[in-house]
């Protein structure tokens, strides 16, 4: 087997041949590729665009976090979840998170600091999460959507990591956020 140089970005690099919009939704749409394969050979591509989303790790002066549980109808149940939102068209990742933690809280921030970024979904996405920890938190009114309903609440951070054992957090960008917490307030990270 010969050895890859991983510093080389075209030795894996796909070519869009033709593109075309097989659904185009009101959250997302799906394309389908027809692709060049760094090998010469041809395949397909199918994957949705999205257009990125927030996360926001809420958390009170005594280490308790913000959190939410919403019912998510592809799964058909409810999920315990950090406030996140889809970042609309040429708004800055903090304004939505900022916007976000309002809208469907009712709190406000004082302190942001931006955590991280990743990229949940790469064999069939490009969505992406940008993760914000939020500080001085001051509750006022919430905005949500029409058809928005959760319920809000505050758990002990140390409670939350227990939910997250034992399967009552198991949300992915909620489970990604609290681990990130734990090594934030464990390491000075």
């Amino acid at each position: 087997m010969a050895r890859m140089k991983i510093d080389d970005p075209t030795i894996l690099t796909e070519t869009t041949l033709t593109s075309e919009t097989v659904f185009q939704g009101r959250l997302m749409h799906v394309k389908r590729d027809h692709v060049r394969l760094p090998n010469g050979g041809e395949s397909t591509r199918e994957y949705i665009i999205h257009p990125g989303a927030v996360v926001i790790i809420p958390v009170f002066e005594n280490g308790d976090v913000l959190l939410e549980r919403q019912h998510r109808y592809p799964l058909h149940r409810d999920f315990i979840e950090f406030p996140a939102g889809k970042i609309d068209a040429g708004e800055a990742d903090l304004v939505c998170a900022q916007r976000e933690l309002e809208e469907e809280t009712g709190y406000t921030a004082s302190e942001w600091r931006e955590v991280t970024t990743i990229f949940p979904c790469i064999g069939y996405s490009d969505e992406r999460l940008a993760f914000y920890l939020a500080r001085g938190l001051t509750l006022g009114d919430h905005a949500r959507d029409p058809d928005e309903f959760l319920e809000v609440f505050r758990l002990p951070f140390t409670e939350a990591m227990d939910w997250v054992r034992d399967g009552r957090i198991c949300e992915t960008k909620t489970v990604i956020g609290l681990f990130w917490l734990e090594k934030l307030l464990g390491q000075g990270w």
